[in-house]
């Protein structure tokens, strides 16, 4: 169950103007824009889908204001995601307890079959289907999946229990990559790690307190790459 908005040591992400490498380009042949991730246990560079329009949009306004600059993963979950996006994380105290906030708005769900929670997949935050039946995602707060590799036998079993589906392909991913299959579907997920998947390790493997906050802040910043 995700507490309140889903999706310690502190980890920095700035967000910044800079050139891609000819690897890179290449990789980004769809021409989708890509964010850098800097945190205090290193740093990610993520793509975000043009499947997912409002989202991406919604991300690269808030990082053009500076909005996710020194804040801090305040939900961490090994074997599950870690979750930002709360601006009230920035400069918080040791023990605050966090993951209320937001920008003051929403922004509607945008579900694709094809977007699935496989590690290192980029998704947004939401409020419980009882109090958000429309499923609409939180204006701010994101995670970016751990999760595990299932087995096949797992895979059976969840599709028998209508828990998740799967396409031979989304199966292969969640048995090679691993991921978090039974969120799929209900939170909307709009990129991906394409470079330093291993920092997500790194954050989930940290001692939280009961909250699951780090209890060494990890810190991050978000910035745009051209």
């Amino acid at each position: 169950m995700l507490k309140s908005y889903l999706i310690a040591p502190i980890v920095y992400i700035t967000i910044s103007f800079i050139f891609l490498p000819a690897p890179l380009q290449a990789q980004n042949a769809k021409n989708e824009q890509l964010i850098k991730m800097e945190t205090s246990k290193g740093d990610m560079l993520i793509k975000l889908y043009n499947e997912t329009p409002a989202h991406r949009d919604n991300m690269i306004k808030l990082i053009k204001e500076d909005f996710y600059k020194d804040q801090v993963f305040h939900r961490v979950i090994k074997d599950f995601m870690i979750q930002g996006g709360d601006p009230h994380s920035a400069g918080a105290e040791k023990g605050q307890r966090l993951g209320s906030g937001g920008p003051g708005y929403t922004v509607p769900a945008e579900f694709h079959l094809n977007l699935i929670h496989k590690k290192g997949a980029l998704a947004a935050a939401r409020k419980g289907d009882t109090a958000n039946p429309e499923q609409a995602s939180n204006g701010s707060q994101f995670y970016l999946v751990q999760g595990r590799v299932l087995t096949p036998e797992e895979i059976d079993i969840l599709t028998q229990r209508g828990v998740a589906s799967f396409t031979e392909e989304t199966a292969e991913i969640y048995t090679t990559l691993g991921g978090t299959p039974h969120l799929d579907g209900a939170y909307t997920v709009f990129g991906e790690v394409v470079e330093g998947l291993e920092i997500i390790d790194a954050i989930a493997s940290q001692a939280c307190d009961s909250y699951d906050r780090p209890i060494e802040d990890v810190i991050y910043s978000i910035t745009l790459i051209k």
